[in-house]
C-alpha cells in the first residue's frame, strides 16, 4: 500500500479540548480558544439542561421578573463549539484521557475543570418544603412566585449573596429577616470596623438583621435558632457559602486541597495531571502579588482566568503565560453600588477615604505603602483608579489617600 493510501485511511487525530462546565468560566474558556487561533475540536460538557447562561442577573432581573433569563448571546454553532447540555460528569480517568458522563465517555486532549462551586446547605434542610438556594437559574425561577405573593421570608447568612437576595426581596415588598452566625454582616470577606458600617444598610432598607443568630433548626414555616428563638417563615432562602464542586475528582490524580476542596491550580492554571487544567470558582492558584494561593468565588475570576487557560492550549508553549490578576467583583445592594478590588489581610494597614455615614466612601489596604486592595461604595473613580494602581504596585501618601477630595491616582509617590 502506498504512503499516500495509508495517508487517505488514517484515522481523523483532530484535537479535541473538552471542557466540562457551562458556566461563564466554562463558555468564555470555549470562546478564548477559538480567539486565540485553536482548530482542533471544542465540547462543552454542562450539567444543567439550559442553554449556557449567566449568573449575577439571578439575585437581581430575573428574580424579580424583570428578565426572563441571561442567556449568552453566543453563536455556538457558528464558534464550532459543541454543546452537550444535561450530562452530568462523573469522573476524569487521565489514563485513558476520558471524561466520563452520565451519556458515557468523551475523549480528550486537553481537559478543562470549570465546574464551579456548590451551595452550603445547612444540615437537614435539603429537600425540606419553602427552603431555596439561589445558585442556578431553576433556583431563581422557584423564588420569584415567592417574592411575587410577597411572604415573609428568613435569609440565612449575610453574605454578598444574602444581601443581594434581601435586596430584591424588600424591593419586592417582602418581610425581611436576615440571620447571621457571626457578629456582623459580610464577616468573611471584611474587618469588623468595616462590617459594622453595613449594618445599618439593613434597617434603613426595612430589614431585620439579626447577628450572634446560629441556626438550630430548620421546619416547614419556621426557623428555630440556638437561644430558642422561632422566626415564622413562608420561605427560607440559604446564602452561607460555596464549595468547589470538585467531589467528583476523586481518584483522578488531581490534586485537591483539603482545607477548602479547590483544585490545586499552578500559576498557569495547569493541574497537577499533565494537559488538565482548571479555572473559576473550583480553583486555587498562586498569586506571587500577594504572595498566596487565592480561592475566588467571582465573576470577574471566572472572565478573566479562561484567557490564560486558552492562549497557554492555543499557543502550545511549555512555559505558558501566568494568570496573577488583581482581583475585582461588585455587588448592588441596598441602593448602593458596593466594588472591590486587590486581596488584603489583617496585617495590612486600613485608611477611610470619605465618611462610612454618608452615601459615598471608600476604604483602602496599604501594605508596607502599597495599595493592596480598596472597597468602594459609590465612589466608582476610586475603584477605577485604584485597580490600576494595585496592578502597578504603586506606593501612596498616606495622608493625601486619606483625603477623599484628592483623586487616589494623585496620591501616588
Amino acid at each position: 500500500m502506498s504512503e499516500q493510501s495509508k495517508s487517505s485511511q488514517a484515522p481523523d487525530r483532530t484535537p479535541r479540548v473538552v471542557i466540562i462546565g457551562a458556566g461563564i468560566a466554562g463558555v468564555q474558556t470555549a470562546v478564548a480558544l477559538r480567539e486565540q487561533g485553536w482548530r482542533g475540536a471544542i465540547t462543552l460538557l454542562g450539567d444543567e439542561p439550559h442553554q449556557p447562561y449567566d449568573r449575577p442577573p439571578l439575585s437581581k432581573a430575573v428574580l424579580l421578573g424583570k428578565a426572563e433569563g441571561s442567556t449568552f448571546d453566543i453563536d455556538f454553532a457558528a464558534l464550532d463549539i459543541e454543546l452537550r447540555l444535561g450530562r452530568p460528569v462523573t469522573a476524569l480517568v487521565p489514563d485513558g484521557r476520558l471524561v466520563e458522563t452520565a451519556d458515557g465517555p468523551v475523549s480528550y486532549d486537553y481537559a478543562v475543570l470549570a465546574t464551579g462551586a456548590d451551595p452550603i446547605m445547612l444540615p437537614g434542610s435539603e429537600g425540606m418544603p419553602g427552603v431555596h438556594l439561589l445558585r442556578t437559574l431553576d433556583d431563581a425561577e422557584r423564588l420569584r412566585p415567592v417574592l411575587a405573593a410577597q411572604h415573609e421570608i428568613v435569609v440565612v447568612g449575610a453574605g454578598w449573596i444574602g444581601a443581594e437576595f434581601a435586596t430584591a426581596a424588600r424591593e419586592a415588598g417582602c418581610a425581611v429577616t436576615v440571620v447571621e452566625a457571626a457578629d456582623r454582616p459580610l464577616a468573611g470577606a471584611l474587618p469588623a470596623e468595616v462590617a459594622a458600617h453595613m449594618t445599618g444598610w439593613y434597617t434603613d432598607a426595612g430589614a431585620e438583621l439579626r447577628t450572634g443568630a446560629r441556626v438550630a433548626s430548620v421546619t416547614a414555616g419556621a426557623v428555630t435558632l440556638a437561644d430558642g428563638t422561632t422566626l415564622p417563615a413562608d420561605a427560607v432562602v440559604i446564602g452561607i457559602g460555596a464549595r468547589p464542586a470538585t467531589a467528583w475528582l476523586a481518584g483522578s490524580g488531581v490534586e485537591i486541597s483539603p482545607q477548602d476542596g479547590a483544585v490545586l491550580a499552578d500559576d498557569r492554571l495547569r493541574t497537577s495531571v499533565p494537559d488538565v487544567y482548571a479555572v473559576g470558582d473550583c480553583a486555587s492558584f498562586p498569586s506571587a502579588r500577594y504572595g498566596t494561593r487565592l480561592l475566588i468565588h467571582h465573576w470577574d475570576n471566572a472572565l478573566q482566568g479562561p484567557r490564560t487557560v486558552a492562549e497557554n492550549i492555543a499557543r502550545g508553549d511549555a512555559e505558558g503565560l501566568v494568570y496573577d490578576p488583581v482581583p475585582y467583583f461588585w455587588s448592588e445592594q441596598f441602593g448602593r453600588f458596593v466594588q472591590y478590588a486587590g486581596h488584603h489581610g489583617d496585617a495590612d494597614e486600613l485608611v477611610w477615604r470619605g465618611d462610612p455615614a454618608g452615601a459615598a466612601w471608600s476604604v483602602i489596604w496599604l501594605r508596607d505603602g502599597r495599595l493592596v486592595a480598596l472597597l468602594a461604595v459609590g465612589r466608582p473613580r476610586d475603584l477605577a483608579q485604584g485597580r490600576k494602581l494595585i496592578e502597578r504596585g504603586v506606593v501612596l501618601d498616606r495622608e493625601r489617600a486619606a483625603n477623599a477630595s484628592v483623586p487616589l491616582k494623585s496620591a501616588a509617590v
